[in-house]
């Protein structure tokens, strides 16, 4: 019996939006034999884990079930086996995400061909553009009406969309956005349609005029080519999260040099690499697979699993990891985890897994129209049918009626809040150099209440700096030069910070004789007749040097304060101490102070030890710090923070930073920062982090504003509603015409189109 069943993933076609994921999500989770399940939008995969039992009548029902309920939605799911290649399945998503958009390209091209055109014809009369005669609405009015309706039927074609998964879903009583649209669009159509046939019968040119007053064409047809607009951005955005996994996997290299038993290397494919299978590494290529030092030594940049910019000497019996970069040195490595089972891997695995678990923006708009759409559909027919029936207006006044309660409470309005709102928010952000990926990523900044940084390359400076030096018995410069002539043959990144300290002091550095490089302790060198020893204290002993009290404390005092000190001996003699440090940005102090004057928890992760990261913790105003931690510890102090109720954000820069800034409720990418961070993230800070205050800032004037608009184009549709259905009749006033609400639809549209405008103002 398999008590603890293995999770399965399914990839799922035909989702469109969140409400779909949610929809399939709840659907699974109903299921009798499903334990838990997770439906992803972002990459369009389930991943469910069946309940105890589920599977000991074999796989093969269970994965006809599970297809059966998801094909009932109207969806297709297909089983995914565990071997599946990540990579391949990666592939197959972009070319089925670019046939996507070449489709919806055509299509919107198609409506706005159409559209265009049509909106110049039915307002040309109202802007002062003249129209031939044989299309006057004055003199042939049916020519008028007829040609609109000749130039929508294409756009309504294209948009069939909007129809096929809106109206199913109105019928389920789970409408969407799609649902609204063909609301509103159809409403519009209705009325016009009825207005043709009117023109078309009319007996004298005041009934034909009147009929024209009633077409709404162009209404229709551009509401379908500008959420059709909305909808391609809205995906041509949510395609660029795949390049964080691109970005990842390109870190694994394709082939391996497998070292054959008679001594000869034999390059194979890293996918043919197994456990035990021992690898040659040579300087400047990276890791395959993860394992641990068999021969050599070398140092290792494992900023791609760390994030620190310091490299790491590693010997004999140490561990490494896929895709991080061999600096130095050769080595042999023995492989121990293979494929999957990698830390790069993993981190892919956590990406993905990340971006797919943050829910989509779930729009007030469409939790209205759960209740708000059915019950104005129930209105209007129950308006339409009382004058009908109990009223005794003629048909034509009772369905007058029908259609103006639909298009009063057309949902355009509501539909256009949320989109406006973004569109004006992420171009005054783009001004202000933050760059915000979607909707959701705006929406979510307003709400963050909890921000977390990485260390490395985000609130430091990311490059390691000589940033104090002492020096006895002979002159700073002095010093410094003998130690950079000796750096300047090494290719470890202290050494850089050296030589690039002496060039900013303009200093000559000298040749070397000698030079050597001792693995983990430091070099060694003659310069100018001089015997140079430069590195850590136990090298300097190893050479006879010895640190006197008063120097050890200094030693310790650079440690405490978060320098990596290089010491340099002289013929046999302490001569300076050297502290090397990742400097932090000169806008960190202050960024951190107004983040928490503006309510925020601030943290710092990094994956440096204790001790240095309290020391830059400290300088920087941070009191809350994690420390030590790799990618999925990262990851997993942010999933922490969002079950305790907080919404995160989590500003990065690096590949390591990638699963923290996919899980966050909002990732900030650092614009210095490498692709695969700034893919991962929601947001990308261009002028530093002073970006982090701004994205804050601009997201809580969105939110405000959004809820005015929503506000204020559901107050249009509550009180005209009843309007429209006739209640003033009772009191024998007048009913409201389709085109007075249609006048109140369009004004419901541009105060949220103002209301939208006023954030070019932000600052």
């Amino acid at each position: 019996m398999n008590s603890h069943p293995e999770i399965l993933r399914f990839r799922i076609d035909g989702m469109a939006c969140g409400a779909c994921s949610a929809r399939s999500q709840r659907a699974l989770n109903n299921m009798e034999h499903i334990d838990s399940a997770s439906v992803s939008l972002a990459d369009g995969t389930a991943q469910i884990r069946p309940a105890e039992g589920a599977l000991d009548g074999g796989l093969e029902p269970f994965i006809c079930e599970v297809t059966e309920r998801v094909n009932k939605l109207g969806f297709t799911a297909s089983y995914l086996p565990p071997d599946t290649d990540e990579h391949d399945l990666w592939e197959s998503e972009q070319e089925k995400t670019k046939a996507d958009l070449a489709v919806r390209r055509r299509r919107l091209a198609t409506e706005f061909l159409f559209a265009v055109p049509l909106v110049v014809v039915a307002m040309g009369s109202h802007w002062g553009l003249p129209l031939p005669s044989w299309l006057s609405p004055h003199e042939s009015p049916l020519v008028f009406a007829l040609f609109q309706l000749l130039l929508t039927l294409p756009i309504v074609w294209s948009g069939r969309d909007f129809y096929r998964h809106g109206i199913p879903l109105l019928l389920r009583g789970a409408p969407n956005m799609d649902s609204l649209v063909a609301m509103g669009t159809g409403a519009a159509l209705l009325y016009s349609l009825w207005s043709t046939f009117e023109i078309a019968a009319a007996v004298t040119p005041e009934e034909a005029h009147a009929g024209v007053m009633g077409l709404y064409f162009e209404s229709a047809g551009m509401l379908i080519a500008l959420i059709s607009l909305g909808k391609y951005l809205d995906a041509v955005s949510r395609t660029r999260t795949s390049e964080a996994i691109r970005g990842l996997m390109e870190l694994t290299p394709e082939q391996a040099e497998l070292m054959l038993p008679d001594g000869g290397v034999k390059e194979i494919p890293v996918r043919a690499v197994m456990p035990g299978d021992r690898l040659l590494i040579r300087p400047g290529s990276r890791i395959p697979v993860d394992g641990a030092v068999a021969e050599g030594s070398s140092s290792l940049d494992m900023s791609s699993l760390t994030g620190e910019s310091m490299p790491v000497d590693v010997t004999v019996g140490d561990e490494v990891n896929a895709g991080t970069l061999n600096v130095s040195g050769a080595f042999v490595m023995e492989a121990c985890r293979v494929g999957a089972d990698t830390a790069l891997a993993r981190i892919i695995h956590l990406v993905r897994e990340a971006q797919g678990s943050k829910a989509p923006i779930a729009g007030l708009a469409d939790r209205i129209s759960l209740y708000f759409v059915p019950a104005v559909i129930a209105a209007a027919t129950a308006s339409g049918l009382a004058w009908l029936l109990f009223g005794h207006l003629p048909f034509g006044e009772a369905l007058r009626v029908f259609v103006a309660v639909l298009v009063v409470a057309c949902p355009c309005a509501l539909g256009l809040a949320t989109p406006m709102s973004i569109m004006v928010a992420t171009g005054r952000g783009a001004q202000l150099g933050v760059l915000m990926k979607n909707g959701t990523a705006l929406e979510h900044s307003g709400r963050l209440d909890t921000i977390v940084f990485d260390k490395t390359g985000t609130l430091t400076e990311g490059a390691p700096r000589v940033v104090s030096l002492r020096a006895e018995g002979m002159d700073e410069n002095e010093a410094l030069a003998l130690a950079a002539s000796l750096e300047a043959v090494s290719e470890h990144p202290l050494a850089r910070a050296v030589t690039e300290e002496a060039g900013r002091r303009e200093l000559a550095v000298s040749a070397v004789e000698d030079f050597r490089a001792e693995s983990g302790g430091g070099v060694l060198g003659i310069v100018e007749g001089k015997t140079l020893v430069l590195g850590n204290e136990k090298l300097l002993e190893q050479h006879g040097v010895t640190l006197s009290a008063e120097q050890k404390a200094a030693l310790e005092a650079l440690a405490d304060g978060g320098q990596t000190p290089l010491l340099l001996a002289v013929d046999g003699t302490f001569s300076a101490m050297l502290g090397v440090a990742d400097p932090l940005r000169e806008e960190t102090p202050g960024m951190v102070a107004e983040l928490k004057a503006m309510g925020c928890r601030v943290m710092m992760l990094s994956g440096d030890n204790e001790r240095t990261a309290r020391a830059v913790a400290a300088r920087a105003g941070i009191d809350d710090v994690v420390a030590g931690v790799r990618p999925d510890g990262k990851e997993a102090v942010i999933a922490r923070l969002q079950a305790e109720g907080r919404h995160v954000g989590m500003v990065g820069d690096g590949i390591n930073d990638a699963p923290a800034l996919a899980r966050a409720d909002v990732g900030m990418a650092m614009g210095s920062g490498i692709d695969v961070a700034m893919e991962a993230g929601d947001v990308v800070l261009l002028r530093g982090l002073s970006g982090v205050k701004t994205a804050l800032g601009l997201g809580r004037a969105t939110l405000s504003n959004i809820r005015l608009s929503l506000f204020w184009a559901f107050a249009y549709n509550v009180l005209l509603v009843p309007v429209a259905a006739g209640v003033l009749l009772l009191f024998g006033g007048p009913a409201m015409s389709p085109m007075l609400a249609g006048a109140a639809m369009s004004l419901s549209s541009v105060s949220v189109v103002l209301n939208a405008l006023r954030l070019r103002r932000f600052c």
